[in-house]
């Protein structure tokens, strides 16, 4: 079995722009796909517990961890095409889709556009199934949130940051996995194509008052497929109500909850999300699929 600390990985060019990505194991394709100011190592536990019998793709996205920060767009249609592309690229039909916040979103869309190469569904925190969102990302879309961000993800407020971060650690406090993969994602902000990037992906789904790009029209007209639903109950950065809005939608979706988890669930109690989301492809994999003229 490959772990992902120890495995370089990938690069592709698509449309002129270096794409990083791992492809790991073989069998039915897992694509996880990460979300703002996320990448690849938030899915690194992921590779270990599936590529004994699966093939894993873990991306960066373009704007974040390794891959390349353009001019461009950075909406959800484009980061979907992109994934599309990759999946080309590697001559890869179908895979399980596994999106958390920003990466639901993409997956959802990936799903409205190109259905037919989708065999599940996995949300994890996802956006774009309600209006809430956190004030910190909200607080991005203000004029002038670029001059503000340059400052607060300068070299020097950062090392003042984790200087205080030390000083608490040696009194007994220790992060939890949302504080932690907060800070790594913010801390890779000190370049201004990453911070233009970030601000350009955060514009594209979340306005002031939230959420600008909601998912539900799509799920509600699109031909069911196998959906697992996870949510952390102490999210806040988007409510886990928002979880229940999907099951009313697809009400066959499978919903679990991980109790007193935050916006990382799979963070938070990976060996348990691990053994979650095999248990869904399998469980699925075992189920006669119905064809499109059932009811």
């Amino acid at each position: 079995m490959t772990t992902m600390t120890r495995m370089a990985p990938h690069n592709v060019v698509l449309h002129g722009h270096d794409l990083s990505y791992v492809d790991s194991g073989s069998g039915p394709v897992v694509l996880f796909i990460h979300g703002i100011l996320g990448s690849q190592r938030q899915w690194a536990h992921l590779v270990d517990k599936m590529d004994d019998d699966h093939r894993v793709l873990v991306p960066d996205l373009f704007g974040h961890g390794e891959s390349a920060k353009p001019l461009g767009d950075y909406s959800l249609s484009a980061h979907a095409a992109a994934m599309r592309d990759l999946l080309d690229h590697l001559g890869i039909e179908r895979v399980t889709l596994v999106g958390h916040s920003l990466g639901g979103g993409i997956a959802m869309q990936f799903f409205y556009l190109f259905p037919e190469r989708v065999d599940r569904l996995v949300l994890v925190a996802s956006g774009g199934l309600g209006r809430e969102v956190n004030l910190v990302l909200r607080s991005a879309t203000l004029p002038g949130a670029a001059q503000v961000l340059s400052v607060l993800a300068s070299a020097p407020v950062l090392s003042r940051v984790e200087a205080l971060g030390r000083g608490a650690a040696k009194v007994g406090w220790r992060p939890g996995a949302d504080i932690g993969a907060i800070w790594r994602g913010f801390s890779s902000l000190g370049d201004r194509e990453s911070r233009r990037a970030f601000l350009a992906t955060t514009r594209a789904v979340i306005d002031i008052g939230g959420q600008s790009i909601s998912a539900h029209d799509h799920l509600e007209g699109a031909l069911p497929i196998p959906t697992l639903i996870v949510w952390g109950s102490k999210d806040r950065m988007i409510p886990a109500s928002h979880a229940l809005s999907v099951k009313r939608a697809l009400p066959d979706c499978r919903v679990e909850l991980f109790e007193g988890a935050g916006h990382f669930p799979h963070l938070n109690d990976p060996d348990r999300f691990a053994r979650v989301l095999r248990e869904f492809i399998a469980a699925d994999s075992t189920q006669e699929k119905p064809t499109a003229t059932e009811d």
